[in-house]
């Protein structure tokens, strides 16, 4: 008994840690849900929570590289035009660019993109030797992703997809959907960014649940929440929503 009124003070101290950190940044907006209510509901909705991909860490890292400001469709293509087009990611790192920017020209900003996947392989190199973030797995959280963030063009995101999908760590990704979603469930203010958004929301979800958070709010913005016309009256999470449509022209009077 003794452990587990242990554990309620534990948990009790945690989440006013989280409600602080939330108080802070959130501006005005108060959320309707919990996280852990959001997940309950949207979970029979969508399934069981998988991540989109079982890759080894350098291949998320540069498909993350190649999804940046195009479609999933056009990003695959060229990941596997890219990986066709080399023996190896060491060859990849001093070939010739021009050679990876015909190879990912499918995906979009191939100018920016190639050298960049080959500063990133380069940079790894350097730092460590052979072309393998397992050794990220065995690290803590924070410094796996100030690791990654040391590489060219890295941000919050892109280290987010190589720690929670390759390496099955509790990394908040945040996208466009998520983030669109999470504003408008008042987890985040509307004033937040989207890079600080990951880092907010990290410390309200509880580890366990990152993906089924990341995964379900995804679904979620693409299906229900859309940007221009959100489907307030089919949603299962309108009665809890701060930014619902049924309920703005009664807040106006």
């Amino acid at each position: 008994m003794a452990k587990a009124k242990g554990l309620g003070e534990k948990t009790r101290k945690h989440r006013v840690k989280r409600d602080n950190r939330r108080s802070s940044t959130s501006e005005t907006m108060e959320p309707g849900l919990s996280v852990e209510e959001i997940i309950r509901r949207l979970e029979p909705l969508y399934g069981p929570a998988q991540g989109p991909r079982q890759w080894d860490p350098i291949s998320e890292l540069i498909f993350t590289i190649l999804s940046q400001n195009t479609s999933d469709y056009n990003s695959e293509r060229a990941c596997a035009n890219l990986m066709a087009a080399f023996d190896s990611w060491e060859e990849m790192a001093y070939g010739d660019v021009g050679k990876i920017a015909a190879a990912i020209q499918i995906g979009g900003l191939a100018k920016i993109k190639a050298p960049r996947i080959q500063a990133v392989l380069r940079t790894i190199i350097e730092k460590r030797g052979p072309l393998n973030l397992s050794f990220l797995a065995e690290m803590p959280l924070k410094e796996a992703k100030e690791w990654l963030r040391q590489l060219p063009g890295v941000g919050p995101k892109t280290a987010g997809c190589v720690l929670l999908f390759a390496l099955n760590k509790p990394a908040m990704v945040v996208d466009t959907h998520v983030y669109r979603v999470s504003k408008r469930l008042g987890l985040v203010g509307p004033k937040v960014s989207a890079d600080d958004s990951h880092e907010i929301l990290e410390e309200l979800v509880p580890p366990q649940d990152v993906l089924p958070f990341h995964v379900y709010l995804i679904t979620h913005g693409r299906r229900v929440c859309k940007a221009q016309r959100p489907l307030c009256p089919q949603c299962v999470l309108e009665d809890g929503c701060p930014s619902s449509l049924l309920r703005q022209p009664a807040q106006s009077h």
